[in-house]
């Protein structure tokens, strides 16, 4: 598995961006929303030049394409929602949807329809054609910040400042269950690619994977230092990535339910991220009003460019898991173990061996015992690695026995 790589920088906006997301359609284009009132289209594998959109008369705080890539949706705090045709004249039409700002929207799989959140508290479905309000579902108490499809259509998922993520049978308008949350809000809900789990980005730092079925928190990771402001699933369904106030990016690997790697590039809040249609590429959004494109290298069987380098990678993501439990300042007394010190007191013993012996088989004694210092401190690292995963196994086995 080959390290991500940072592929693309784009410039344009002038405010802070609020949600980026690919073409699903096969077109290498991102498009964005920014509460400078405008969402930008770029196209991220060639020179054309990127367009901007403009209609909203304040910010806009989510952007989505449509299932076949044919259309954009954008939900903006003017409280409308506009369909746009992403070309280079870029047109559009307004729907009224809300009483408040809307703060998020989405296709739904058939691209028959449209599901909108807003700060009226009320989750709404439309359908795309004729714009035509079909229900209204408002059993939250406060604002909604996000809502979603699951894979199928068949479920919704949204996600408000009461605490609570709610799951909603679409063709009923009924609340299946909700989730509450013990601490913050749910900045973003989105479905697992199987439909049978949603993720949260979380207001208090963490983010928690609920399994819909059994009806219970399935995973949490504590892995930021500030709220979580956005998440994506990896088609495949094994990974997770994450942006927060901390300016971070992580990825994680669910299957051993861990962050695998932590990501800098922007210069302030990370606000927005999103893996492309195949999982090839991810994108992520930040109060710098700059939008990344990276490549994902999680499914390439390619080396890594140089193993020294890619081991200094390794190190530093082993380094950062670590400081999740074991908090920064104890990370190097940890990997400093007896068994390293003892490989520095062994390469003491024949340099003065060497001293005092100057015969042919000292030199094939120093070699031995580097070649032992160097497996000493690869068994070393590894212990200390495995023993971190354990504890990290463990602490999820103690919340899921405390549900």
């Amino acid at each position: 598995m080959s390290d991500p790589e940072l592929y693309q920088q784009f410039k344009g906006h002038k405010d802070a961006i609020t949600s980026v997301h690919f073409n699903p359609g096969g077109k290498k284009q991102v498009v964005s929303s920014s509460l400078d009132n405008t969402i930008m289209l770029w196209n991220f594998t060639s020179d054309s030049k990127a367009y901007r959109y403009t209609g909203h008369t304040d910010a806009v705080l989510d952007v989505q394409f449509s299932r076949t890539g044919h259309l954009v949706a954008s939900a903006s705090r003017d409280r409308t929602v506009r369909l746009w045709v992403p070309d280079m004249k870029g047109e559009s039409s307004e729907l009224k949807a809300h009483q408040g700002a809307v703060r998020s929207v989405q296709f739904s799989p058939d691209n028959q329809h449209l599901v909108t959140g807003s700060d009226d508290k009320s989750v709404k479905v439309w359908t795309v054609q004729r714009h035509k309000f079909l229900q209204s579902l408002a059993e939250h108490t406060n604002w909604v910040r996000s809502v979603r499809w699951s894979p199928d259509g068949r479920l919704l998922a949204s996600s408000s400042d009461d605490r609570t993520v709610k799951i909603w049978d679409q063709s009923s308008g009924s609340c299946i269950h909700t989730f509450t949350q013990p601490k913050g809000f749910g900045h973003q809900v989105e479905f697992h690619p199987s439909g049978s789990c949603v993720g949260v980005a979380t207001s208090c730092g963490k983010v928690h994977i609920y399994d819909i079925r059994a009806m219970k928190l399935q995973q949490m990771y504590s892995a930021h230092e500030g709220a979580v402001s956005s998440i994506s699933f990896h088609p495949s369904g094994n990974y997770l990535i994450s942006g927060s106030q901390d300016s971070k990016i992580k990825i994680y690997d669910l299957l051993e339910a861990r962050a695998i790697y932590t990501l800098s590039g922007h210069q302030n809040q990370v606000t927005a991220v999103s893996f492309s249609h195949k999982g090839d590429y991810f994108s992520s959004g930040g109060q710098d009003s700059q939008i990344l494109v990276w490549k994902t290298n999680f499914d390439s069987d390619l080396v890594g460019s140089g193993g020294k380098e890619r081991q200094v990678m390794q190190e530093k993501v082993v380094q950062e898991v670590a400081n999740l439990r074991l908090g920064v300042g104890e990370v190097d007394s940890v990997l400093e173990t007896p068994c390293r010190n003892m490989a520095k007191e062994m390469a003491v013993l024949a340099n003065k061996e060497n001293k005092e012996n100057q015969g042919g088989n000292n030199e094939e004694v120093v070699k031995q015992l580097t070649t032992i210092n160097k497996n000493l401190d690869t068994l070393t690292k590894t212990v200390l690695l495995m023993e971190k995963r354990l504890t990290l196994v463990e602490d999820q086995i103690r919340i899921l026995s405390t549900k």
